[in-house]
């Protein structure tokens, strides 16, 4: 990863991305197709950009403890990605880390203009400087009825970002790929209700269930994941679980074989 003028080239892993074909990417993607009429239609933004000069000192002195030499092959020891936290106020996935992101409006470019239009009134992101690298498949959320569209992009030019509605979001993180790569920041996340998905907590954010799943499907589709402990099981902190609407939704769903 360099800098050309004021622009930073993306790292060869989200060339690889890119170019894999649906068949090729984790079965997660693939997994949940959208119905022909969803209730709702939205895109998040997977940003990744390169790490500000703290972040990636800081990344690059855990990275050294935890084995520097990889993370430079693999290209992420100066990458890190955005994240947000909901606020607490919301009514649905309050205090939840997610992506930013939204429902596709009839005046949006499609998936890519609402995820960057969201992202602007999220976080204040300058839509201009991110290069879209890739769309991922459609994926359906049963529970919400939602049909949802992951955006790739790479921060080629980065510029502050911040709360821009703190109705909507409570917290922006921008968390290095180190940490979030590190076995003992990983685990199983299992709910009350059954529901199981990856786990992250790096960079002061709990990760957890489709949010972390698609940060773990992203990683093993462009060859980065390392070894982890998949038995380690955490719970949810309290104020970042599902609502009660949400659960009876997926235990209806579960039991219907959906």
């Amino acid at each position: 990863m360099t800098a050309v003028g004021a622009r930073w080239t993306r790292p060869a892993w989200l060339d690889q991305l890119a170019r894999l074909p649906d068949s090729a990417l984790p079965e997660y993607f693939t997994a949940h197709p959208s119905p022909t009429h969803p209730k709702r239609q939205s895109a998040v933004l997977i940003l990744f950009g390169p790490a500000g000069t703290a972040a990636a000192g800081a990344a690059a002195e855990r990275a050294a403890a935890a084995g520097a030499a990889a993370a430079r092959r693999d290209g992420v020891a100066d990458v890190d990605v955005v994240l947000t936290e909901r606020s607490a106020r919301l009514r649905s996935h309050a205090g939840q880390v997610s992506f930013p992101g939204g429902g596709i409006d009839p005046g949006d470019d499609g998936p890519v203009g609402a995820a960057l239009r969201e992202s602007e009134e999220e976080i204040g992101l300058v839509r201009s400087s991110v290069d879209i690298v890739t769309t991922l498949p459609s994926m359906y959320l049963s529970p919400s009825g939602n049909c949802v569209v992951p955006v790739v992009g790479w921060w080629q030019t980065p510029a502050p970002i911040g709360v821009v509605d703190p109705h909507e979001v409570a917290k922006v993180a921008r968390v290095p790929l180190t940490d979030l790569l590190r076995a003992d920041n990983r685990f199983t996340v299992a709910t009350p209700s059954g529901f199981t998905s990856p786990g992250f907590e790096a960079g002061g954010v709990f990760v957890w269930g489709f949010t972390a799943m698609l940060l773990h499907g992203v990683f093993e589709a462009a060859g980065l994941t390392r070894p982890w402990d998949q038995t380690l099981r955490r719970g949810i902190p309290r104020g970042m679980g599902p609502s009660v609407r949400d659960v009876a939704r997926y235990r209806a769903d579960r039991s219907a074989g959906r």
